[in-house]
Formats: C-alpha cells, sequence, structure tokens
C-alpha cells in the first residue's frame, strides 16, 4: 500500500516536471517572434515606382494583385476586376478596409498616383502602354492602355502602391504602405530592418521583428556557422556545408546561367556609348550551336553546382510560356560536324579549329567575385576544348562588362516569374542599347511579330502560345536549336540555411536575385 503511494507521487512528479517543460517551450516559441536574414544584394530603394519588388512582393506595400505560388494570381487591393472585350480597359474595385500605416484609407487615387509616377519613372516598372488611370470614385479605378497587353497583370503584381499625401524624393529610404510589414530602419551596406504591420487587413504576421543584413556568401555562411543569423541565401557550391541547428532548404528558381554570344561581325562599329560592336568567331551560328550541343550541363550541375540546379534550354524553363521542343541533348559528334560543315578545320593541328584565317578562340566575362559563374565558366571553357573551341574566362566589374559585353560573350543571370522577360531579351528594337538586355545584337522580324501577338494577346493561353514561338516554331527563334543569341548552361535551385524550428512559408518559384526573392512571403513565415 505504501509503496503505490510513492509510485503514485512519483508519477504526480514526473507529470508536473513535464507539463512545467512543455509551458516553458510554449512560452519560449510564443516569445520567439524575430528573425535575422542573410542576403547578397542591398536594394537600390524601397520605392516600387521606382522598381522595389520588381517580379517579387514588395512587402512594405500592397499590389492590386498578386502571385499564387504555383503563379496564378489572386486579389489583394483589389476585390475584383474586369477587362472590356477589346482589351483595351481594366476596371479594379478596392477592398475598404487597407490603411496605410499612417492610419490614412487607401484609395482609387492612391493606385493612380502610383502608376503616373512609375511610368513617368521609366525604369523598371513598364508602363509606356497605359494611356490613362482615373479614379472613378474612392473605390474604383480604371485604367485605359493604348493596346491590349497580356503581361498587364504580371507587371501590377510587382508595383507596389504608394500613398499620395505622404510621397516624396525621400520615400524611397523611407517608406510607408499597406503592406504585411512597416520599414524601421536603413543603414547603407549593413542592414534593414521592418516590423510587422498590426493594422495589416489580413492580419499581423506571426514574424514581428525582421532584420535583414546584407554578407556575401561566405561570410554569411560564416554567420550561420557561429549561430548568428536565422536565414542566409548561400549557393550552390557551399551548399553542402554541415550547419549544427541549421537545415538547407534547396528552392526552385527560374534563375539560370548562360552567355550571350553576339552576332554580328566586327565591322569596326560602336554603340551610342563608344563600346565596340561584333565578334569574327560568334557571328557564326555554326560556331553558336556548336557550342550549344557540346556543353555537359547535367554533368555542371551535379559538379560545379554540387547537385543543386539542373540544365538549362532557355530562359524560362518550367514556365507555363516555355517551349518544351527548345530542349536539346548533348551531342560532341553533331557539334563537330556543324563545324566541319561550315569550314572550320584544325589544319595546323592546334587543337582549336580555324575558316578563313579565323581561329576560334573568345573571351567570356563575368562579374568578377561571382565564384558560380566563375566555376560555370571554367567547366564550359574545359568541354568545349573537345570540339577544337578555346573559350577564355576572365573576370571584371560591371562597369567593365559595359564596355565590352557588344563584342565579348557576356556569362549572364537572368530568370523571371514573368515572360517580360522574353520580350525584352529578343525584340529588335532592344539590340544594342546600352543595358544587358540584348548585347549580342539578336533581331529578328519572324520573332518581332511574335513578341508583338504575345503582348497583344487577350487570353492567357493565347499569349503563351506566341511565346512558344518566339523560342522555336519548328524553323527558326531564339533557341539554342534556331539563331542561338544565347548558350543556356543551369538553372541554380536557391540554396538556403534555415534555423530549426523556422517555417519559411511555401516558397513561390523564384526569379533572379540575389535573396530578394526569399522574402516575397515573409508575412507566411513563424516559429514552430
Amino acid at each position: 500500500m505504501k509503496t503505490n503511494k510513492i509510485l503514485r507521487l512519483l508519477l504526480l512528479f514526473i507529470m508536473g516536471i513535464y507539463l512545467v517543460a512543455c509551458k516553458q517551450e510554449e512560452q519560449a516559441v510564443q516569445e520567439k517572434d524575430s528573425v535575422v536574414i542573410a542576403i547578397g544584394t542591398e536594394p537600390e530603394t524601397l520605392d516600387p515606382t521606382q522598381g522595389w519588388g520588381h517580379g517579387n512582393s514588395p512587402i512594405v506595400q500592397s499590389t492590386l494583385v498578386r502571385y499564387n505560388s504555383d503563379l496564378t494570381f489572386e486579389n489583394d487591393l483589389a476585390t475584383s476586376y474586369e477587362l472590356s472585350t477589346d482589351g483595351l480597359t481594366w476596371t479594379f474595385h478596392l477592398r475598404e478596409d487597407a490603411k496605410f500605416t499612417d492610419g490614412k484609407r487607401v484609395t482609387a487615387s492612391d493606385v493612380v498616383f502610383t502608376l503616373e509616377t512609375a511610368k513617368k519613372a521609366q525604369g523598371a516598372v513598364d508602363l509606356t502602354y497605359m494611356e490613362s488611370a482615373v479614379a472613378k470614385d474612392d473605390s474604383t479605378v480604371i485604367i485605359t492602355l493604348s493596346q491590349p497587353t497580356s503581361i498587364f497583370l504580371n507587371t501590377l503584381a510587382s508595383v507596389g502602391i504608394v500613398p499620395k499625401h505622404a510621397y516624396s524624393e525621400e520615400y524611397g529610404r523611407n517608406p510607408i504602405g499597406s503592406g504585411p510589414y512597416k520599414f524601421v530602419e536603413w543603414k547603407s551596406q549593413e542592414q534593414i530592418m521592418f516590423t510587422a504591420n498590426e493594422d495589416y487587413y489580413e492580419g499581423e504576421p506571426a514574424i514581428k521583428n525582421v532584420t535583414v543584413v546584407f554578407m556575401s556568401e561566405d561570410a554569411a555562411l560564416a554567420a550561420v556557422l557561429a549561430g548568428e543569423v536565422d536565414v542566409a541565401y548561400s549557393s550552390a557550391t557551399l551548399g553542402n556545408t554541415k550547419a549544427e541547428g541549421y537545415r538547407v532548404e534547396r528552392i526552385a528558381s527560374a534563375d539560370n546561367r548562360g552567355f550571350t554570344l553576339p552576332m554580328l561581325p566586327e565591322e569596326g562599329k560602336t554603340t551610342e556609348s563608344g563600346a565596340p560592336i561584333g565578334n569574327n568567331v560568334t557571328c557564326h551560328r555554326e560556331i553558336r550551336q556548336a557550342i550549344a550541343y557540346a556543353i555537359d550541363r547535367q554533368l555542371i550541375a551535379d559538379t560545379v553546382l554540387n547537385g543543386f540546379g539542373r540544365p538549362a534550354y532557355s530562359e524560362n524553363d518550367g514556365m507555363p510560356w516555355n517551349n518544351p521542343e527548345v530542349k536539346i541533348e548533348t551531342d560532341l559528334e553533331y557539334a563537330k560536324k556543324l563545324l566541319l560543315d561550315g569550314g572550320w578545320l584544325d589544319s595546323d593541328q592546334d587543337g582549336i579549329v580555324e575558316k578563313d584565317g579565323i581561329t576560334a578562340e573568345f573571351k567570356c566575362v563575368y562579374p568578377a567575385g561571382d565564384s558560380v559563374r566563375q566555376a560555370i565558366g571554367m567547366a564550359v571553357s574545359e568541354q568545349l576544348k573537345k570540339i577544337g573551341i578555346k573559350l577564355t574566362i576572365e573576370g571584371m566589374s560591371w562597369d567593365e562588362i559595359m564596355k565590352v559585353m557588344f563584342s565579348e560573350a557576356v556569362l549572364m543571370g537572368w530568370g523571371s516569374a514573368i515572360p517580360n522577360e522574353t520580350y525584352y531579351l529578343y525584340r529588335s528594337e532592344g539590340a544594342l542599347l546600352d543595358d544587358f538586355y540584348n548585347p549580342e545584337g539578336y533581331q529578328n522580324l519572324k520573332t518581332d511579330k511574335y513578341l508583338r501577338a504575345a503582348m497583344e494577346a487577350l487570353t492567357v493561353e493565347e499569349a503563351n502560345e506566341n511565346w512558344k514561338k518566339v523560342q522555336w516554331d519548328n524553323n527558326t527563334g531564339t533557341s539554342m536549336k534556331g539563331e542561338c543569341p544565347w548558350v543556356w548552361v543551369v538553372n541554380l535551385d536557391h540554396v538556403t540555411y534555415v534555423r530549426d524550428g523556422l517555417s519559411i512559408g511555401e516558397q513561390p518559384i523564384h526569379g533572379h536575385g540575389h535573396g530578394l526573392p526569399l522574402i516575397q512571403n515573409l508575412k507566411d513565415w513563424k516559429w514552430q
């Protein structure tokens, strides 16, 4: 009898300890409401009219519509919208419970002001096709376009609405908005701090305080190993490092790496800024295509990227507007045949083919300090030796790259969750401008026709069919089967270290970017 009493007391004691421990653990989780995030790139501004949030969610501001994780649209500030039968007039109806963090309601006038300001800025947000935006009343916006534009919702999904009454030249450094987070402080080249918007119309986010620090990939990994950050954007070359208390999440992305190949011969011409145009090796299509077929993309993904990636065949692999026919297989014999049929021979037996006194040798430049691009370039260089092409890899600053990119190959990174990118990469009118979209000088009237049809389509299905023909219409196109202005190599997984116990939600497919796509769903993060 006495033994049973002792056992009962012992059991009650153990249960008490267990309940106290559970309570303490629950309290600790409740109290843990902050995160420190290390990313590689500091934004230039937090002003959506100047490009903040382009291709992603701006988090401080709300948007009319936004992306789901499957890249379809859902309403945000808009409760509904209609499109006229001619595709020119969009009518948006706004929710009435959205407020800026100064307490004032978000109205149609703020939407109109934002769009007009973004159009005047002529920056990352392209609204050249918007004729007018009018506030019919506080809750209704009518937007008229000069032509049907299939990518209009994609554009609106990344244009955060700014307050007309509180906008100034300093807004980009001290913004207010109606999004899930409020801006707190920005220390240049160090960090930006945000706090949860307690009046957010969808409810206050679980993560209350957010500090985004700017670190190189090496420094971010060191911070992980020291336990100083909760989340760190890393790279494929570092993703196999084990860190106690952290897991590695590999997030699918459209973030690709490939290189441009100048399509024009050297003729002494220059761009408006004086940069030389043309390359006497890469201007030959058989050279460009032979390079494309000679590359073993899977080997590079497995070795250079440590498995954190996959072969790339276009700027939009896996997207609804991608043409699956652009995929090619590694074929060294076919690559050699292309060169031979084009008149390229290794007459002097030095391992490099030549034609008409021109040796198949050229340079590919990349942004110095980018270890992934450097490693990809070196791997490609080794593989091209097998078909008699000599590729030299050289790191440069972006300012230096802008002076040579019309005459040298450039190892670039693109990839977007919106089809706009295809339009800018290949339209003839964008060739050889002083930006990074079409330095190779690709111009093709048939491609322009498909691009216009895709842009002006009234349905997503019609637009996607034309985006696919841009790449390959069974005869020509921008793909490596066609004119091959680009040689695409790999798509990167976005390698992210995450502290155990933290959920970063269902990440949508990431576009190109060094960390910013990671925080687009910040309102869904939570400690578990």
